[in-house]
């Protein structure tokens, strides 16, 4: 890396720290908030969630024309006062019809944060440095939400609206702290890895789908998404609750192992990934989730005592950690890997998407199968889990060597007049 791509690299990072600790401050009361401290009702607290998943749907097939044509930084910036806008007037909103408009506006903002954020690492980064960089994100995502939480936690009053407007507030606050911050980053540019071929912006949807790679890592990453995080906060809590007999503290208690986990296994892992394929990578992430829901089952249909059934719980949420520390300096490289050449910013966004559509779908399954058909819904995930590994073995197959290893492409790729000779598959 240069000079320049390092100071860069560390503003968005210190960026992206400060914008999940705000993010920390809400999310785990925005249920309670609407429903009790604003006395809307869970109809209303359950169509403010939905309306941040459709927001996100709305503006992502856009977000990435947008990056593409402007650039990440100015696109980020303006997500990020549009979501700060909605944070703060979705602490003062005291009606449903303001609640609603207030959530589109944040979970707007919030969505092309993601793909603005990615296609600005890339930049910053090379092939040889991309899955450390991904991997400090996801760190500092996950430590900034964990602080965040934690602090929102001793702040909060559900006897007290004006104690939730603080906490929206301070993450209104994070926001425009990040943009100030973006403002000042100086994009490098980086040499991209050359296995795909250049296209241009123009039918760039059409391209995408032209490329079988990212098409199969796009149905890859549904499932990935479908399986795991569409399930933590609906399917799974519901099925330790009604089949494990589960406390609450009990579930907190598992949500802060799932971070734990990341926050202490992150480095270590990414040691482990680093020199390996891929694709590899990612398989071996479907058996440590088939295992995990091994456990789950355990938990909630084995005969053991409340403790051991909580333990199985805790453990479950943990093992899902382990397998998102391996992800995350695997996957969003690969997607900055397979786009051509100035498309970054176009393949991050529809993977947001795929994202989207997932953690939408997920909890809608989820939450009824868990709660009234724990067998099933066990089986069922414990299959989806498995079938991750077999996607991600014919995933390997589309890839070139340098896609899948790309530690590869230090050595392996030959620039000449700003062309790159790629290495063959068999390399």
């Amino acid at each position: 890396m240069t000079r320049a791509m390092g100071a860069a690299m560390r503003r968005i990072h210190v960026g992206n720290a400060l914008s999940a600790f705000g993010l920390g401050f809400t999310v785990p009361y925005l249920y309670v908030y609407v429903a009790q401290v604003r006395g809307l009702g869970g109809m209303t607290a359950g169509l403010v969630l939905a309306v941040f998943a459709v927001a996100a749907l709305i503006v992502l097939p856009f977000a990435g024309r947008a990056i593409v044509r402007r650039g990440p930084r100015p696109v980020l910036i303006v997500a990020l006062v549009l979501a700060a806008v909605g944070s703060m007037s979705l602490g003062l909103a005291g009606s449903a019809g303001a609640v609603l408009v207030s959530a589109a506006a944040l979970g707007a903002g919030q969505a092309v944060m993601q793909p603005a954020l990615a296609t600005m690492i890339v930049e910053c980064s090379t092939a040889e440095t991309r899955s450390r960089a991904f991997a400090m994100q996801f760190f500092l995502q996950n430590l900034g939400l964990g602080v965040g939480g934690l602090i929102g936690g001793h702040l909060v009053d559900t006897t007290s609206a004006s104690s939730f407007t603080l906490l929206f507030g301070i993450e209104a606050a994070m926001f425009l702290v990040l943009a100030g911050v973006m403002a000042t980053v100086r994009m490098p540019h980086s040499p991209a890895i050359g296995d795909a071929p250049s296209q241009s912006a123009k039918g760039a949807w059409k391209q995408l789908l032209g490329n079988r790679a990212m098409v199969q890592l796009s149905v890859l990453g549904f499932v990935m998404f479908f399986a795991c995080y569409g399930q933590f906060e609906s399917g799974l809590s519901a099925y330790g609750v009604e089949a494990a007999g589960i406390s609450t503290s009990a579930l907190g208690t598992a949500l802060a192992a799932n971070t734990a986990m990341i926050v202490v296994a992150q480095f270590a892992v990414l040691k482990f990934v680093e020199r390996r394929r891929r694709s590899r990578v990612i398989a071996g992430v479907g058996l440590i989730w088939a295992l995990a829901w091994v456990t789950a089952g355990y938990a909630g249909l084995g005969h053991g005592s409340q403790e051991m059934a909580t333990a199985a719980f805790v453990s479950t949420y943990a093992l899902f950690g382990l397998g998102e520390a391996m992800l995350s300096p695997t996957v969003a490289p690969l997607v900055a890997d397979l786009a051509p050449e100035g498309m970054a910013g176009q393949y991050n966004s529809a993977f947001a998407l795929v994202k989207q559509l997932a953690l939408a779908v997920g909890p809608a399954v989820g939450g009824p199968l868990g709660a009234s058909l724990p067998g099933p819904y066990v089986v069922t995930f414990l299959v989806f889990s498995l079938g991750i590994s077999v996607l991600a073995v014919r995933l390997g197959r589309q890839l070139t060597a340098v896609q899948d290893q790309p530690w590869r492409a230090k050595g392996s790729l030959v620039v000449a007049r700003g062309a790159v000779e790629p290495v063959g598959a068999d390399a």
